[in-house]
């Protein structure tokens, strides 16, 4: 009986490998050569077209085929010890790597590790689409084990390390080195190669110039496991750990560098990761963006110094939400890194309006009255800029001066969940501090962010659907990708519109944003400091434009005497009487006639109604407890 089953199983295991051999043969009879792969180095190439047709960028999204003997050998074992350590021993497939991962997806319920060698990842790259099925690993592995049998283990390094993603439209390690470090991969220093293997996981995901935060961590989870590899002792990875990781590009004098390299990053949302030539339009206006970054460099070339200010970003809208002009900082060759996009600050005061617009909604007014006076909530005792107070004022005052007190106690009385509620609905998705502070711009946010959510203030009262894709077509142009408008989102009502842009509009005709205003066209806007002195803001608009400023420095160093008010209001300025040049003047949209409404004690409202001796106003203060 035993002999039977023995016979049997020898049977069907003999019949399967004949099979799996057949099968094998079949896929394999078909696939081209990888040599001419190669040898055919043309990277697929992508036209980024401004909205007006100006070829702002053509790029070539590999550069250069490099030999694996010119590379450094620490970027080679950073790979190995990091994507797979076994890869100079076994023949293409791992079965202990297809063990390990199995286990790994069996205990989440989910593929989450694939067990994939390099070889195997090579093929997938080469040969197949990234489908995330039985049938593909399948495929998969005997394209590995054929790979192996063709070429050895230098020349499946080489093949994989110059066709290999690495983020940020950067396919090969000599892009993804220029990309990121200014430089050839064959000069490479430790802590960089440890970076780019890093990215090799999750390349959007820890791309430095998405989250240096994340591609730190990532880079010190490389050199663990060199260490572990044996391929570097502990003290080199300490070294290496501490290193500071200059990010370096390509110096680009157009003004698109960061425009250019944000749709790159966003391809492959729309078009995957593996695609032929692409002509992008973008939603980008060239003379409002060549202005936008031009101005920001010289605005802190010549005041930066003095105010211990040494980085800016600047975003310019529609006021539907398309994207006009973004600036990630003041030189793209010194740091790529996007501020206007990826970094997330405490917006101080120019987070306000959100606070205010929650009282409006709740039944308060421009003119209603509020007593500006120190306030102490258990424990925290915010203070006025200059800790100067003016006792009675109206909400319009205490917005256009920016005073803290009478915010704190606003948010106080309509409560921090109410306002989050309402700056959710305008736009901010970042997650909000369900507290008093919140009323002083405590919570982060990104600068593109911020500016979109000031944009019902311009548009009429409807939330902005913030893009920049406008378009993308193939070679042949036919089009893959047109962007449509959802139905647009109400995000105000009409009269509280009218009253939130009487009183923005005071910010700068007369309150702490005088030096943003522009002739001839009426803006709105908000300044905004943090403690300290870390960030300074500047957002605001006009019927054709919402635009956003941010001033400050990467490590969080305090500057001296910049507020809101100055360099942002200014940039903001210059850039925005630029755009305007053609434009002819609006008013803002809703109207706002003055009078007084009801008003609660914890502010001290309708003071001056009372006075009055208003019946109407009496009757409502006594269902206040006023």
């Amino acid at each position: 009986m035993l002999g039977r089953v023995f016979r049997f199983t020898m049977l069907a295991g003999v019949v399967a490998a004949i099979a799996f051999g057949l099968y094998a043969i079949h896929l394999t009879s078909k696939l081209p050569d990888p040599v001419l792969l190669t040898l055919d180095d043309r990277p697929p190439n992508v036209q980024v077209l401004a909205s007006d047709g100006t070829r702002m960028a053509e790029r070539g999204l590999r550069r250069g085929h490099v030999r694996v003997e010119d590379l450094p050998p620490h970027l080679i074992e950073a790979v190995i010890a990091t994507e797979d350590r076994r890869f100079y021993s076994h023949f293409g497939v791992d079965p202990l790597g297809l063990m390990r991962a199995a286990v790994v997806d069996i205990m989440a319920g989910a593929f989450v590790e694939g067990g994939s060698t390099i070889t195997q990842q090579l093929a997938k790259n080469l040969f197949l689409k990234p489908d995330r099925t039985i049938e593909r690993k399948i495929e998969e592995m005997v394209y590995a084990i054929w790979l192996e049998r063709r070429f050895d283990k230098n020349q499946i390094m080489e093949l994989y390390l110059n066709r290999v993603y690495f983020g940020g439209g950067a396919y090969g390690v000599e892009a993804a080195s220029r990309r990121y470090f200014g430089k050839s991969a064959t000069d490479l220093d430790l802590p960089e190669s440890a970076m780019l293997a890093g990215l090799l996981k999750a390349p959007s995901t820890y791309s430095p110039t998405r989250s240096r935060k994340l591609a730190n961590s990532r880079l010190e989870v490389v050199l663990d496991n060199m260490v572990a590899a044996g391929f570097i002792t502990e003290g080199e990875a300490k070294r290496a750990a501490s290193q500071p990781l200059g990010l370096r590009a390509q110096g680009d004098q157009t003004g698109y560098p960061y425009i250019v390299d944000w749709v790159a990053e966003l391809l492959p949302e729309f078009v995957g990761e593996k695609h032929g030539d692409l002509i992008v339009t973008t939603s980008i206006e060239p003379a409002v963006q060549k202005s936008a970054q031009q101005t920001l460099q010289k605005r802190l070339d010549a005041e930066g110094g003095e105010g211990g200010a040494h980085e800016g970003a600047v975003v310019v809208l529609g006021t539907d939400g398309a994207v006009k002009a973004l600036v990630g900082g003041r030189s793209y060759q010194t740091s790529p890194y996007n501020r206007a996009v990826k970094a997330k600050r405490q917006p101080g005061s120019s987070f306000k309006p959100f606070v205010y617009l929650a009282a409006m909604e709740a039944g308060y007014t421009p003119d209603s009255v509020a007593i500006d006076s120190p306030v102490s909530l258990a424990g925290w005792n915010p203070k006025n800029y200059h800790s100067k107070y003016y006792g009675e004022v109206t909400l319009r005052t205490g917005l256009e001066k920016s005073l803290n007190s009478v915010a704190v106690k606003l948010i106080r009385q309509v409560g921090p969940a109410r306002v989050i509620q309402t700056a959710q609905r305008m736009g901010i998705e970042s997650k909000l501090g369900n507290e008093m502070s919140l009323a002083l711009g405590t919570s982060e946010v990104s600068l593109l962010e911020l500016t979109s959510a000031y944009a019902p203030f311009a548009n009429g009262g409807m939330r902005a659907q913030t893009h920049v894709i406008e378009e993308i077509r193939d070679a042949d142009g036919q089009v893959l990708y047109r962007w449509q408008a959802s139905p647009a989102a109400p995000a105000i009502g009409r009269r509280q519109l009218g009253a939130m842009n009487d009183m923005m509009n005071a910010v700068v005709v007369s309150g702490t944003g005088r030096r943003a205003g522009i002739p001839q066209h009426v803006a709105g806007g908000k300044t905004g400091t943090t403690q300290g002195s870390k960030d300074a803001w500047f957002v605001g608009y006009t019927a054709h434009y919402v635009a956003g400023v941010w001033i400050g420095n990467d490590d969080n160093t305090p500057m001296k005497k910049v507020t809101g008010g100055t360099i942002p209001a200014e940039v903001w300025h210059d850039v925005m009487l630029a755009a305007h040049a053609d434009k002819h003047p609006y008013s803002l949209p809703g109207t706002y006639s003055p009078g007084i409404t009801a008003s609660t004690s914890p502010i001290e409202m309708g003071k001056r109604a009372a006075d009055q001796g208003s019946a109407w106003l009496k009757r409502m203060l006594g269902m206040f407890g006023g």
